[in-house]
């Protein structure tokens, strides 16, 4: 073999060593057959770039071959994703193609998250892009409302520091000095009387523990008194209260009713009027009996005239 056609070979084995290292470093391989590639759109692809890994259910199926912006007006600064996948695995244009972190340092890679209803997908079709929230962004978003709130707080905090220091001129902060002082006399105040009222209940434990046991003792015979007024024939007395009661009743509404001898004298004017003719006559009638009583006893021993009644003014 002559030393050009040894030459040219290499040369040849060179290019095609070149060709395929160049192919594999973007994520294809020409020894695996026939390989199909897919679209996606992304507004954003969170850090995905060309050679990251495509997978289905966890597989590695296939990687991301490149990535451009689209040229179309409307769909300025939108990201073009092209990905191969070597594997014959269908799925259909309804399938979704998710950014996700395949770690926690941060790589990404591209999932497809196959769906069977509908058209097959095939290659040069596009899917549906999303992305999956990581840890860190999960994190983040679930701590920028507590962020908020806590830069809230601390210019709350602020704005009542400093309508303090505002407040709080010499003279204020003298009276508030002295109200401190004032303060802890009167905490010394009030240990010194509860060192006071200790000592106090030490010297009369026995009186005070005498004075519960005639309490306890108090209770125990008034819960007694209880129950024999709760024993006692309460209810038959009661009822014989409210018999009697009624009885008075009856008895009065008779007498309104003018029934009996005092009802009808409380109701009837008639007998009111003889009975106070009866007592005028009576009364005539004892007082003609003072003056004439021999007009209505006729005895003498002696037969003298009648005198006459002369009452005695004095008497």
């Amino acid at each position: 073999m002559s030393r050009e056609l040894k030459t040219g070979v290499v040369a040849v084995l060179v290019i095609a060593l070149f060709i395929w290292g160049y192919n594999y470093l973007k994520g294809l391989n020409l020894f695996d057959g026939p390989i199909k590639t897919y679209f996606t759109e992304y507004q954003n692809v969170q850090g995905l770039n060309t050679a990251s890994v495509v997978t289905i259910n966890g597989v590695d199926v296939g990687k991301v071959v490149n990535i451009t912006f689209h040229n179309d007006e409307e769909k300025r600064g939108t990201l073009i994703v092209e990905f191969s996948v070597e594997n014959d695995f269908e799925f259909s244009k309804n399938s979704v193609a998710k950014i996700y972190s395949a770690s926690l340092m941060g790589g990404k890679s591209l999932a497809i998250v196959p769906s069977y209803e509908g058209e097959t997908a095939l290659p040069g079709d596009y899917l549906k892009g999303e992305i999956e929230s990581d840890l860190f962004s999960s994190v983040t978003e679930k701590l920028n409302p507590l962020q908020a709130k806590v830069e809230s707080v601390i210019k709350s905090a602020d704005s009542l520091m400093t309508g303090l220091t505002d407040v709080l001129d010499p003279e204020s902060r003298q009276s508030l000095k002295a109200s401190i002082l004032e303060l802890n006399a009167t905490i010394t105040n009030f240990k010194f009387a509860s060192a006071n009222v200790n000592e106090l209940i030490k010297k009369n434990d026995d009186k005070l523990s005498k004075t519960l046991d005639n309490a306890e003792l108090m209770t125990a015979n008034f819960a007694k008194l209880s129950d024999t007024l709760v024993n006692a024939n309460l209810g038959m007395t009661i009822k014989n209260l409210e018999e009697t009661i009624g009885n008075v009743n009856s008895v009065l509404a008779g007498l309104e009713n003018g029934e009996g001898t005092l009802g009808k004298l409380l109701k009837e004017d008639e007998i009111y009027t003889n009975l106070t003719d009866a007592s005028k006559e009576l009364e005539e009638l004892l007082r003609e009996m003072k003056l004439h009583p021999k007009r209505f006893v006729h005895f003498s021993l002696f037969g003298k005239k009648d005198k006459g009644y002369n009452p005695d003014p004095e008497q």
